[in-house]
């Protein structure tokens, strides 16, 4: 399915289901919004299912992987070798997002859009575009039609895992660099200095992260990307990994399947897929507030509101894989607590604060 086709068949949540999932939630016996963020997650997935008893039974994350040009610039502490160490041991289901997954009762579909090495790997999908991405200060990243191409593998990811039969769905990425790709889509899309959009990575010195933020400038300068065109930006100054989110983002949409976001990079990603596709905002849940500094800035304009603020920085869809149990918990009150009625205790009521929030009391 090309990224057109498959934009063009994203629909709006249903608004009748989540008015439903907000009754439901009222009439359950416990103190009104007393699970948070939890409760406004589970009306979103009500209305992306269009039903108000929802199903999270079978969780999968996917995990894009592809390698980034840019770091010939040094901008980073290892080198590309380390992209294709991790995919492997996702590949026997042994990375930190394998073994989180798994206490979680949710599968990993590692995919290589872009790994920089020529072997395939046991165990990850290989749909490779080309290895690895260019360095952005010496041309665009890729072509325009290799970033469409990255997208439409992501698409394809969520069709296999529909198939498969997925009913929620978590986002994650491997690529040594990519924190400086993302960071240079957040400061096009978010209209924010290079120096507020990037943050220190997997551990960059005070010298290294001085580069990574000379480097991104420079990018812009160069390329003067248009955040009216996020294919354009994604070609420019992104990479593989964060074209396949946009479109893995997009063909969940298609499919009615709600994508947990794990942190700053998958949230760049969705920055590109919601102008890509607008409606696509409406199937994203955020799992945490990325340590990165532009995390909360980049949930903030997707209008997310993350359930865990932890420090986490990992990457890879663990959190994802974090927040899964989370969701699962709440379903279980949402689906099996009884309710006021049968408890026969008056509910609890609402009254308006003088801001005009709701609050229960």
């Amino acid at each position: 399915m090309t990224l057109n086709e498959a934009a063009g068949q994203v629909r709006g949540a249903d608004r009748e289901a989540m008015r439903q999932a907000v009754e439901r939630w009222s009439r359950v016996a416990k103190p009104l919004d007393s699970l948070g963020i939890l409760e406004k997650d589970l009306v979103r997935i009500a209305g992306i299912q269009r039903r108000a008893f929802i199903s999270l039974e079978e969780k999968w994350i996917a995990v894009m992987c592809a390698d980034n040009g840019i770091v010939e610039e040094g901008v980073t502490q290892t080198g590309q070798e380390v992209t294709a160490s991790v995919a492997e041991r996702m590949g026997r289901n042994a990375s930190c997002v394998c073994l989180m997954a798994a206490r979680a009762g949710a599968h990993v579909m590692p995919v290589d859009v872009g790994i920089a090495s020529r072997e395939t790997i046991p165990g990850v999908l290989d749909r490779k575009i080309r290895r690895g991405t260019a360095n952005f200060l010496k041309g665009p990243a890729m072509s325009r039609e290799e970033a469409a191409a990255a997208a439409e593998c992501g698409i394809d990811a969520a069709r296999i895992l529909a198939d498969r039969g997925c009913r929620l769905a978590g986002a994650g990425e491997m690529g040594i660099g990519n924190t400086t790709t993302s960071s240079a889509l957040i400061s096009v899309f978010l209209n924010l200095s290079p120096r507020e959009a990037a943050g220190r990575g997997a551990g960059l010195s005070d010298e290294g992260y001085g580069k990574k933020v000379r480097v991104i400038e420079e990018g812009i300068r160069m390329h003067r990307p248009d955040p009216s065109d996020p294919l354009g930006v994604l070609a420019a100054v992104g990479g593989l990994d964060l074209a396949a989110l946009a479109g893995f983002y997009i063909g969940c949409a298609a499919r009615r399947i709600p994508v947990v976001l794990d942190g700053l990079i998958t949230g760049a990603a969705a920055l590109a897929a919601v102008r890509l596709c607008p409606p696509v905002r409406e199937y994203l849940l955020a799992s945490h507030v990325s340590a990165e500094p532009a995390g909360r800035r980049v949930l903030e304009a997707l209008g997310l509101r993350a359930a865990i603020d932890a420090g986490m920085c990992l990457g890879e869809g663990c959190g994802a894989a974090a927040m899964f149990p989370l969701l699962d918990m709440a379903a279980e009150v949402y689906g099996k607590m009884e309710t006021f009625a049968q408890m026969q205790v008056k509910p609890y009521e609402r009254y308006e604060k003088e801001d005009g929030e709701a609050k229960g009391i």
